[in-house]
């Protein structure tokens, strides 16, 4: 609580002496986008099934049910997946999109791995993006996680080789973990360590010649119009405002 309110006070510190100009969210993802790595884009196409996977940023309290049909608003949970879909399926409604979130609160990459097939392979995505890093590093500080950054790697690319051998197809998106310093979880203690998990997660982009999101350059860069706690509760998970500004950097920075 302590550190939340330092930020605000600095916060509104600067911004009484004219350091911060109030911008959009479009221009805040504009500026992180300049600021990260170019990477590939997409171009969304006729009957095109996209598939969200991850963590619980992604889950964001989606329905369980495994008879939802793509594009029920209960199966997309109240995050950036649901906000992100609604914006392709606005913007594209005679392609016939078909949308689906799977993500699952607390996975890491393996738990991704342990449910694939299920999850992933039977619902035959032609386009798959992945969010996922935080918990790879965050369970480590509790001791309730040996995984160490080679195991992040290794574990995501043996993934994304298990993949594209069953969807030579797919077009992958790749996520950028991100955690916002001194809101609760995440603290000074975080880094340098967790900076080897984003950079894993550009460099994995790279190399699979996939679309990069780079989350992390757009909370830093929206942390300049708002206090940090605006954006997330914790550090991790994305308010209302945070969901909304995700969706518009996925969007943006996957899209053709």
């Amino acid at each position: 609580m302590e550190d939340q309110s330092n930020n605000r006070r600095s916060f509104i510190k600067s911004a009484s002496i004219g350091a911060v100009a109030a911008i959009s969210i479009p221009q805040i993802v504009t500026s992180a986008l300049a600021a990260a790595p170019k990477g590939k884009k997409i171009s969304i196409e006729q009957g095109d099934v996209i598939l969200f996977q991850g963590d619980s940023i992604t889950d964001s309290g989606r329905g369980r049910r495994n008879d939802w049909s793509p594009n029920d608003a209960g199966a997309m949970g109240n995050g950036y997946a649901l906000m992100a879909a609604g914006q392709l399926l606005l913007q594209n409604p005679g392609k016939d999109l078909k949308i689906y979130n799977k993500g699952i609160s607390g996975n890491k990459v393996y738990q991704l791995a342990d449910r694939w097939d299920a999850d992933t392979l039977t619902v035959k995505p032609n386009i798959l993006s992945i969010h996922i890093g935080v918990n790879d590093y965050w369970h480590t500080l509790n001791g309730s996680y040996k995984g160490t950054i080679d195991n992040y790697i290794a574990d995501y690319k043996k993934l994304l080789d298990r993949t594209k051998a069953a969807l030579p197809n797919v077009k992958l998106i790749i996520c950028e973990p991100f955690g916002v310093l001194n809101v609760k979880s995440v603290t000074k203690d975080w880094y340098p360590t967790f900076d080897l998990f984003k950079k894993a997660a550009r460099d994995i982009a790279d190399e699979y010649n996939a679309p990069f999101v780079p989350y992390q350059a757009a909370f830093d860069k929206a942390i300049t119009q708002a206090p940090p706690a605006y954006w997330t509760g914790d550090g991790v998970h994305p308010s209302i405002a945070g969901a909304a500004l995700m969706a518009e950097t996925w969007l943006k920075a996957v899209k053709a």
